[in-house]
């Protein structure tokens, strides 16, 4: 949870490089994650290019040199589980002392292998970070949960950890519901990039609870 409530989204970063150590703690989280999920995930270090042009100028990025590039075999279900994984990652970024940002379409054209039966779902740009970020807000319990007012500790846990979760243009456009035991997560409408972000909340849902949601 203290992981979860210090890490914000970065945009701007210095040109300090990550160092080895670092490097190989990202990427044995990077190899287990794709051992696990059947993902392509990959981190691109000091490679500028991607963020150099107009579109990551647009997204008001600078200093970005290092990326995750999260790559999965193209199926129904490969947005929501590249958010699961993607924000495993991102977490263990911030434990080891860097910053990241969950990057939609403001890049340019990424590195990555990508094999004919892959989609690159997005990136996260990675690295020292000029700043810290800030936090986002976040809506009331009853909108994202069917017991705000009566829940296991458990439960609150995971949606206090839920509401600390990046989404696309902060939307939170997610719902659990508890049953007996079983969590049933859920997308609340329509927007971008809702199945990515599901994923993303899942997991810190299941990580803060120690519940897996379904």
């Amino acid at each position: 949870m203290d992981v979860m409530k210090d890490r914000h989204s970065v945009r701007q970063y210095s040109d300090k490089k990550i160092e080895k150590e670092k490097r190989d703690a990202l990427m044995t989280a990077v190899a287990q994650c794709n051992a696990e999920s059947e993902l392509h995930i990959q981190i691109l270090f000091d490679e500028p290019k991607c963020f150099s042009g107009m579109k990551a100028h647009y997204g008001k990025f600078s200093g970005v040199n290092n990326y995750i590039a999260l790559v999965g075999r193209k199926n129904p279900g490969l947005a929501e589980k590249a958010g699961y994984c993607g924000e495993q990652i991102v977490l263990k970024a911030q434990e080891l002392g860097l910053n990241t940002c969950w990057v939609a379409v403001t890049h340019g054209k990424s590195a990555a292998e990508i094999r004919s039966d892959e989609k690159q779902v997005c990136l996260i740009a990675l690295g020292y970070g000029e700043n810290q970020g800030v936090p986002h807000t976040s809506r009331p319990l009853a909108e994202v949960c069917n017991c705000a007012e009566h829940m296991p500790e458990w439960f609150a846990r995971g949606i206090e950890a839920a509401l600390l979760a990046p989404t696309a243009m902060n939307q939170q456009k997610f719902y659990f519901e508890l049953d007996g035991d079983t969590v049933r997560a859920r997308r609340k409408g329509n927007g971008f990039y809702t199945k990515l972000d599901l994923g993303i909340v899942k997991y810190h849902f299941d990580a803060a609870s120690g519940h897996k949601a379904v």
